[in-house]
């Protein structure tokens, strides 16, 4: 009876946990947006594919995210409530960072498969390579800045 109750304890756990998750980003649509959103939105999504919008409020700040697809490629803009690009994720092929980076991300993912490798700018500044990585069937990110060093998340 122990077992069972303790089983019911984490299944309800981990369903609240999955429902404060989504409470943190929630989609929207553009009509949603403040105007400087929508014009950063907007002017950053010319020739591209819209895969959705975001909003998001993150250590008491609120970002929006605008979901695109490039030249057949994703590319993430997180956008503050003045309109200003915080960040900018951008799906990159392996063979296309620098060979640092690239040999620290391959070792991270060692035993393990990369799935999908991104460039993470803020500003006009290149500050770090993320590679989703899947091992034993679970999923994890090598995070390196363009040298090959750990890159903390922001």
């Amino acid at each position: 009876m122990k077992l069972c109750a303790k089983l019911v304890l984490a299944a309800c756990l981990a369903s609240l946990c999955g429902t404060i998750s989504k409470a943190q980003e929630k989609k929207v649509k553009m009509s949603d947006l403040p105007a400087a959103v929508q014009a950063t939105v907007k002017e950053q999504s010319k020739g591209a594919t819209f895969r959705g919008l975001a909003k998001e409020v993150e250590k008491g700040k609120t970002l929006y995210e605008a979901e695109l697809t490039v030249n057949g490629h994703g590319k993430d803009i997180s956008i503050n409530e003045t309109g200003q690009t915080v960040e900018v994720e951008e799906e990159v092929p392996l063979d296309k960072i620098p060979a640092a980076a690239k040999a620290a991300i391959e070792k991270g993912a060692t035993g393990g498969k990369i799935a999908k490798v991104e460039s993470v700018t803020q500003g006009d500044k290149l500050v770090a390579y993320e590679a989703q990585v899947r091992k034993a069937g679970k999923h994890s990110e090598v995070r390196v800045d363009p040298n090959g060093n750990p890159a903390p998340e922001e």
